[in-house]
């Protein structure tokens, strides 16, 4: 690309105009035909090498969202305005913000960094980290909380062992040196991700109401200042063509270097944004992530009311070789750019002098309508700042639902062997307990600091993570993310329901009232009709989802083009929900401590094990139809588990989701070390159903939890009165060594942990 971009010295506007028929490597920019001709007549002639670089990285299929876009009004259409009264920033900006009461305000968005995971699995985990902190900082937030929803394929293949210990390191790396906590996220292996890795990336951060701060250049003759560290050749076009075509057999055409991050220098520009927040200095600001100057520039100019003019040559450069259209393009990490007043120009500079923040002004907001960039005075960039950041390409790809659906649908588990007796019963127990997405990942979050800064009231392994906002009163947030690929790939309208409610369960059973959502939507290639239909399926059922909980979407991030070759991998919606409670004191942990106290199965239990863990792991096998999806249900589960917790009717929850009610009661137990009696016999009779099926089945709304003695009456009441299905089905035994499943089996907590915890040692190394 260089060498082709390598003609004059410098190629300008004047000689573009002079120069219409210069062959340009627009096709290995990763542009098409036809969008090269729409930018030739956007210019008014061929586009400077420079501008070519800023379209190619802006209409890119990660920045522009060409292919996804025209189904995101989806959101628009089933948000409604009693969803709005708690949003305060939505779908747009950097990232979503709302209002959790008494003046404070909070802001998550999830991200994905797949691609650049792969290529280079420390460095690729460890910027998207590094990437979604500075989108929670540029909204004027400090962030609390990161998360980290990771797939990636067979546990025992090789290439995972190379890229899972550095993606995990990587996340770790950088999280801890940042000092944030990491309290949740996922970590799920299947076949379908081994040549593409999901490495998704979730960060929480807080602010007062008044503190909201948005990426808008206004103001003309205000200066726009690029302020963090120097400008590098790593990324150069980075994630926004890396991420934006699919692996092949032969690797990638385009592998432009992955980014390199300094988690040190950002927790320095974290601080300094704050400090230049408090003191009211900053009109608008942005980080610099995917196409970096590029796009800050474009989407600053664009949000505003006039243009801007730049001095790309006064930007502070760590490779003096660099030509304009590579630091246009370089995703550098640790950056930022601003919009002052000049009139606190002195005062911004004096703030970033003291946390010693380079910080340089490059140029000015103007009272145009163009973006214009110089480069030692010669004019190398004259556009449309829109037609950049926000008019850019929009697709209506085809969509098709794929052949082989009705096949795998009428392949359900109907009539694959299960277990007859006590014996077997537990050997499937087991087993599950020791597959790889149900066994113990403290190999995993060991290396990540969950309790730094000191807020943190819940994380891994419980069922959502809980972080404190206001030390005074204790006011905190809940967030969990989930989703089950292998039921998207059966069903994407409900398998993206189903990721909803699991997300929407887990926060409700920590105690919080679930308030908002974000999204990470990983697919594969947009030029495939049938992943456009997933994709517009588990779009269609998120909006409708939310609409019936009651909670908006408020914004995410599209990842496509992941597969290799003609597979892709299976769609995999990731929802993340965030909940809002009074007292994080108040939450409710996953595991039970106290003996003495009753178990309740919450909901009802059907024949539900199509596409869930036991056929999985015990069979090998994907087919038929998800559990269904009762949102209602999930509802009134949400609000009883609230309740419960805010009176303290319970003292532990723990939802019943991947591997049914059988793993839901040994993580339990294993939480503390503290065993169970449980007698299922009746449960199953009220539900129609025999005893393997309900320990195994994976149907939604329920819960099992438990209840002090004392409170049980007052318990029952309740979900006697809102009808809330409930079924008494144990007691917390501390004399009971592990799980006594009575007329079926007992196992005891030592068989529970050796076959939980030694899965991933045994792969990777204690």
């Amino acid at each position: 690309m260089t060498q082709q971009l390598n003609r004059p010295a410098v190629d300008t506007v004047e000689h573009a105009a002079t120069t219409p028929d210069v062959d340009q490597p627009w096709a290995e920019l990763g542009l098409k035909a036809d969008e090269y001709a729409n930018i030739r007549e956007i210019v008014g002639r061929r586009p400077t090498s420079a501008e070519l670089a800023m379209y190619s990285v802006m209409w890119s299929e990660h920045c522009s969202y060409k292919s996804s876009k025209v189904h995101f009004k989806l959101w628009g259409e089933n948000t409604t305005d009693e969803m709005r009264e708690k949003l305060l920033v939505g779908i747009g900006e950097n990232a979503g913000v709302v209002d959790i009461g008494e003046g404070w305000a909070v802001t998550f968005k999830a991200e994905s960094h797949n691609h650049p995971s792969y290529v280079e699995p420390y460095q690729g985990a460890a910027t998207g980290v590094g990437g979604i902190v500075r989108d929670i900082m540029s909204m004027g937030a400090r962030p609390i909380a990161v998360m980290d929803p990771l797939r990636f394929g067979n546990l025992h293949h090789p290439d995972t062992q190379r890229v899972l210990p550095g993606v995990v390191a990587g996340v770790g790396g950088y999280g801890n040196c940042l000092g944030l906590p990491n309290i949740g996220g996922e970590v799920v292996f299947d076949d379908c991700y081994q040549g593409n890795p999901l490495v998704n990336a979730l960060c929480v951060g807080a602010m007062r109401t008044s503190d909201i701060h948005l990426a808008k250049a206004s103001g003309v003759g205000n200066k726009v200042v690029l302020f963090g560290a120097k400008t590098g050749g790593d990324g150069i076009g980075g994630v926004s063509v890396l991420a934006s075509e699919t692996f092949d057999e032969g690797g990638p055409t385009k592998r432009p270097a992955v980014q390199v991050g300094d988690p040190f220098a950002e927790k320095v520009l974290i601080e300094c944004c704050l400090d230049l927040y408090k003191a009211g200095v900053v009109d608008g600001i942005q980080d610099l992530g995917g196409a970096g100057l590029s796009c800050a520039t474009s989407e600053l100019a664009s949000n505003g009311d006039g243009g801007m003019q730049i001095e790309l040559d006064r930007v502070p450069l760590r490779d003096a070789s660099l030509r304009p259209e590579e630091i246009l393009m370089s995703e550098s990490q640790e950056r930022m750019m601003a919009v002052v007043h000049p009139e606190r120009l002195e005062e911004f500079l004096a703030i970033t002098d003291r946390w010693d923040v380079e910080a340089t002004v490059l140029g000015e907001v103007t009272d145009g309508d163009r973006l214009v960039i110089t480069w030692h005075g010669d004019v190398i960039v004259d556009v449309p700042p829109r037609s950049v950041a926000h008019e850019g390409p929009t697709y209506q790809r085809p969509l098709e639902r794929p052949a082989y659906l009705d096949a795998l649908q009428e392949n359900g588990t109907r009539t694959l062997a299960k277990p007859s007796t006590g014996d077997a019963l537990r050997a499937d127990l087991l087993t599950l307990l020791a597959s790889p997405n149900l066994c113990d990942k403290s190999w995993v979050t060991d290396q990540y600091d969950r309790y730094v800064m000191g807020n943190t009231a819940l994380a891994m392994p419980d069922d959502a993570g809980v972080v404190r906002v206001d030390e005074e009163t204790g006011r905190g947030v809940a967030v969990s993310t989930d989703c089950n690929g292998r039921f998207a790939k059966l069903d994407p309208y409900a398998g993206a329901q189903l990721a909803l409610a699991e997300s929407y369960r887990n926060v409700a059973t920590s105690g919080a009232t679930p308030l908002a959502v974000t999204d990470c939507l990983n697919f594969g290639s947009p030029e495939d009709p049938g992943v456009m239909w997933q994709f517009r399926e588990a779009i269609r059922g998120i909006a409708e989802g939310c609409k019936t909980l009651g909670i908006p979407v408020t914004g995410g991030n599209v990842s496509f083009y992941n597969q290799t070759g003609d597979v892709a991998i299976h769609p995999t919606p990731v929802i993340g929900v965030l909940g809002v409670m009074d007292d994080v004191a108040r939450r409710t942990p996953s595991g039970w401590r106290t003996p003495g106290q009753v178990i309740y199965l919450l909901g009802t239990t059907r024949d539900e094990l199509d596409g869930g863990e036991w056929a999985n792991v015990v069979h090998g096998h994907l087919g038929g139809h998800p559990p269904v999806v009762d949102l209602a249900a999930e509802q009134l589960l949400g609000e009883i588990l609230v309740n419960a917790s805010r009176d303290g009717l319970v003292d532990a929850a723990h939802d019943l989701s991947d591997g049914g009610l059988a793993i839901a009661l040994a993580e339990a137990t294993l939480r503390h070390g503290v065993g169970a009696r449980v007698w299922l016999d009746d449960v199953a009779a009220r539900d129609g159903i025999d005893v393997f099926t309900t320990l195994f089945s994976e149907s939604t709304a329920r819960a099992i939890v438990a209840v002090p003695r004392s409170e049980e009456v007052r318990f029952t009441d309740m979900c006697t009165a809102r009808g809330q299905v409930h079924a008494r089905i144990g007691v917390v035994d501390d004399q009971t060594d592990g799980l006594d499943v009575q007329g079926q089996f007992t196992v005891s907590l030592e068989e529970l942990r050796r076959a939980h915890q030694d899965t991933l040692p045994a792969v990777f190394g204690r």
